[in-house]
């Protein structure tokens, strides 16, 4: 689709040059320059209905008036639908001579050079614009041109000057006449096409969005094709069907733009878009309803047709964007992106094309409608970069939402794994823990008894007993780490007894540990296993020291939660070993099982809290514990 794009631009670009080579060329062989005309005379048809095929041969002067180019159109009196033009030919000093009109306002047109009829259309559709192009002959030097027009519209007659040149010359500015109103409406639907496919592929809840945004632009080519004066004057006999196709562009283009903005933005305050955009559906409906029956009656209920689907619908286009760009500066306050975006766009589209209606109805309907395309290249291309936004955007929450459920999917897995241990643990803990307290007192009273090498060789299995019951207890916490007694817990008096026990292991190692607690502070939970679990992240950091070493614990409260930081200065870890804190049966030390740091997890869980490592190799390790902050007893007191 790119190439078949850029074959489109490639041929376009090269037809252009070709267009524009060849005019200078023209110019070249033919010295002699195009003659402009800027005034003729005109005078008003009858109200008996002259069918244009009686010339006004013997009309005296004071009939016709005289008309200036470079002036307003004269206004067409009350009750009149027709009018002659004449003009005075000059000097025909061409090889093919030929008059170009650029904009004549009829629907009905009859040429005539003297009494010789050169040319006769009468379209039976509201398009009033035409550009002749008509060969003359030498023999026409001095005579007159007599154009009759008739309209059921409000305007009549030859807007800009008329040109006298050379045919070869002429014609390049009559076929250029539009042309590149046809280009950019290809242009803008074979966009609304691409995007509309691509709109089957994406996701079902922006399906939506991205098929009204392919409306709009549609709307917006096919306006500007059928808009055009180049179909009309080359493709007569599809002005018909030109004319349908425009009013249908623009009954559609109003509520899908609507539409739109609605899923942009949303519905605004009392849902006043909502509401907007389903009187616009509703009238759109109406009109399409007129449309079918002025056609099926061979238009004869064209001028009321006109009104509802031309000046009415202008009306409601100017309130549609007056709402619009409200909203949307609205938005815009608040700080949303898009509508910044959709703001500057639709903002220049606004701009244009409600100064161009306003100038429409003020000059009576004198002026053809041009610049608007221009303002809807803006818009369409602002909305193309919200779209892009959007889902630029939902691509990255897709992502992200990757990363949450695979983090999910490794806790639910872990929680798996977990409670499998736990079944298991609890199961293996009551069977092994009675048959070890019986072997242990047998074993003590025969260590009684012992002397020399069995009295150490018995107080070492006595060692390992013990070793194996502080195993199968962090057995039984990890499976079963709720608490039967649960109290208030001053973290105060918690950790000084904490820092009391494990004060004399710290000295041993080389290290000394130091307190902050910041005020009155209390958790709820059960005091053994509170102690156990900040233990354990206790002796993992005096078992990292290396040298002269410390660990700082520092408790304060945030908002209803209380933080404990438990940071050293030990050997620290690499982040795969990080990772894996917590697993059963993971541990860097000799002899240890890796329950331990698993225990304190089950229990900050059970808690209500969570814990976090940070560690960095060489620097040392924090561990982060958050957990519910506890309203004070009623017997408490302040120190």
């Amino acid at each position: 689709m790119r190439l078949m794009v850029r074959i489109l631009h490639i041929t376009i670009t090269l037809s252009l040059l070709l267009i524009g080579c060849g005019s200078i060329i023209v110019s070249a062989a033919n010295p002699n320059p195009s003659q402009e005309i800027t005034k003729w005379q005109m005078k008003w048809g009858d109200e008996t209905g002259n069918a244009g095929q009686e010339i006004p041969w013997s009309e005296g002067q004071q009939s016709w008036m005289n008309v200036d180019s470079k002036k307003e159109l004269p206004e067409l009196p009350s009750g009149v639908s027709s009018s002659w033009t004449r003009i005075s030919l000059p000097d025909l000093s061409y090889v093919s001579p030929s008059v170009y009109i650029d904009t004549l306002y009829a629907l009905h047109v009859r040429v005539y050079v003297e009494d010789r009829l050169i040319f006769e259309e009468n379209r039976k559709y509201i398009k009033d614009n035409y550009s002749l192009l008509l060969p003359l002959s030498k023999e026409d030097n001095g005579k007159t041109l007599y154009i009759w027009t008739e309209t059921m519209q409000d305007r009549i007659g030859i807007k800009k000057s008329v040109m006298i040149g050379e045919h070869s010359q002429l014609i390049n500015e009559y076929i250029e006449n539009g042309l590149s109103d046809v280009i950019l409406g290809c242009a803008f639907f074979l966009v609304a096409i691409v995007l509309f496919i691509s709109a089957l592929y994406i996701n079902r809840d922006y399906f939506s969005s991205v098929a009204s945004l392919a409306v709009v632009i549609a709307a917006t080519g096919i306006l500007s094709i059928t808009y055009s004066p180049f179909i009309y004057t080359f493709y007569n006999k599809l002005g018909p069907i030109s004319n349908v196709c425009l009013d249908l562009a623009l009954f559609s283009l109003l509520p899908a733009l609507t539409f739109l903005f609605e899923k942009l933005f949303g519905s605004g305050k009392f849902s006043i878009i909502r509401k907007f955009r389903q009187f616009q559906v509703l009238y759109s409906s109406f009109c399409l309803l007129c449309l079918l029956i002025n056609l099926l009656s061979n238009n004869r209920y064209i001028e009321f047709y006109y009104f509802i689907s031309t000046t009415i619908i202008g009306v409601i286009l100017i309130l549609q964007f007056i709402l619009l760009i409200a909203c949307v500066v609205m938005f815009s306050l608040k700080g949303n992106k898009d509508a910044i975006v959709f703001a500057i766009g639709f903002g220049t589209a606004a701009f244009t094309v409600v100064a161009e209606l306003l100038w429409y109805y003020i000059q009576k309907g004198n002026y053809d409608l041009f610049l608007w395309k221009w303002g809807l290249v803006a818009f369409i291309i602002s909305l193309i970069v919200i779209l892009e936004r959007r889902l630029a955007y939902n691509h990255q929450q897709v992502v992200n939402y990757s990363r949450e459920l695979e983090r999910f999917n490794n806790e639910l897995e872990r929680s798996e794994k977990m409670e499998i241990i736990s079944e298991l643990a609890a199961s293996v803990a009551h069977e092994v823990r009675n048959p070890l307290q019986v072997t242990r007192g047998f074993l003590q009273l025969l260590s009684e008894k012992s002397v020399n090498e069995e009295q150490i060789y018995m107080s070492m299995a006595l060692s390992e007993l013990d070793r194996a019951s502080n195993i199968i207890t962090d057995f039984l916490t990890f499976a079963k780490p709720e608490f039967e007694t649960i109290s208030s817990l001053n973290l105060y008096d918690e950790f000084k007894h904490i820092e009391s026990i494990m004060q004399p292991l710290c000295h041993i190692n080389g290290g000394k540990m130091i307190l902050d607690v910041s005020g009155q502070l209390w958790v709820k939970g059960n005091s053994s296993k509170f102690k156990q679990a900040f233990i354990n992240i206790i002796k993992n950091s005096i078992e990292s020291f290396s040298e002269e070493g410390f660990i700082y614990m520092s408790v304060y409260g945030e908002d209803n939660k209380v933080i404990i930081h438990i940071k050293d200065n030990g050997e620290g870890m690499d982040p795969d070993v990080l990772h894996r804190l917590g697993e059963p049966y993971f541990t860097k030390k000799n002899k240890g099982t890796g329950l331990g740091l698993m225990v304190t997890f089950r229990i900050i869980e059970a808690m209500q809290g969570e814990v976090r490592f940070t560690s960095k190799k060489g620097v040392g390790t924090e561990s982060i514990t958050i957990l519910p902050l506890a309203e004070a007893p009623d017997d408490s007191y302040s120190l």
